[in-house]
């Protein structure tokens, strides 16, 4: 089992035959957490519930919806920004997450692998995923030349 930060090669293909549109207000992604129990690699073409933590407090089987707050460009790299999710009153512990897509054709297709490193917990608490800047080199999904 591993979990390995990475854009999804399947996303990359879908992105260039237009499956996915992240203008704000188009396609819904969704950020679903899982245990260092799951394989979630480059290879991952869409969301699962296998070793997906449990629903607690606020978060529910699938995640939560992520808010896009937009695209943009500077100096050629083209990128796309969501903000923070927090799900509250949860007892978790989680090792990476997957962000999908649930208006792709190609249903819940995945997008993004993010590997948090180690198991981070939350305890009767919070939990955060706190995106990176949207800069040409931090953005969580970004294309350049």
């Amino acid at each position: 089992m591993a979990i390995s930060q990475a854009i999804c090669n399947s996303f990359k293909k879908e992105l260039l035959e237009g499956e996915h549109n992240f203008g704000v207000g188009d396609d819904k992604f969704k950020l679903a957490l899982y245990t260092a129990g799951a394989t979630l690699t480059s290879a991952t073409t869409s969301y699962t519930t296998s070793n997906e933590v449990s629903p607690s407090g606020q978060y529910t089987a699938g995640g939560g919806a992520l808010v896009n707050a937009g695209t943009s460009i500077t100096a050629g790299v083209a990128r796309v920004d969501f903000n923070n999710l927090s799900f509250t009153g949860v007892t978790l512990t989680a090792r990476g997450a997957l962000i999908y897509n649930t208006s792709a054709t190609v249903a819940n297709a995945a997008v993004a692998v993010l590997d948090f490193g180690s198991d981070k917990t939350a305890t009767s608490g919070t939990f955060t995923i706190q995106f990176p800047v949207a800069t040409s080199t931090a953005a969580i999904l970004r294309i350049s030349g």
